[in-house]
């Protein structure tokens, strides 16, 4: 198990991206590219493209989302997107560029090669 955010658990999610190959995303979530900043004990900044978890940011990112890290264990941990749509409103979660990418992300259908690296990310992580 990896701390979640450490330079061990991008590791290992670098190791895991590799191992799983294209996820056949539908074209739009395969398209979306997004940073996130997250703050806290664990600051970090990483980066989604086609489906997959990266350490730092791009420059050709549309949207950049800030967020504490405790909210982002929150939302991951329950994989409940009220929490999210509660932490934005209280201003926990701030959207910087086109928020329509970041809305498209609760409507995606994620492919069942996603939905296993997920769950392979989420089960090697200590939160």
């Amino acid at each position: 198990m990896a701390k979640f955010l450490s330079q061990a658990w991008f590791d290992e999610v670098a190791t895991l991206n590799e191992q799983a190959g294209n996820l056949n995303l539908p074209p739009n979530l395969d398209a979306v590219l997004l940073n996130a900043k997250v703050t806290g004990t664990d600051s970090t900044e990483l980066h989604l493209k086609q489906g997959k978890l990266y350490q730092g940011l791009i420059d050709n990112a549309i949207s950049t989302v800030s967020i504490d890290s405790d909210t982002l264990s929150q939302i991951i941990n329950s994989g409940d997107v009220n929490i999210a749509i509660e932490a934005f409103m209280m201003g926990k979660i701030r959207i910087d560029g086109d928020m329509t990418q970041v809305m498209a992300l609760q409507s995606a259908k994620p492919s069942q090669e996603q939905k296993a690296l997920y769950k392979q990310i989420k089960a090697m992580t200590e939160f």
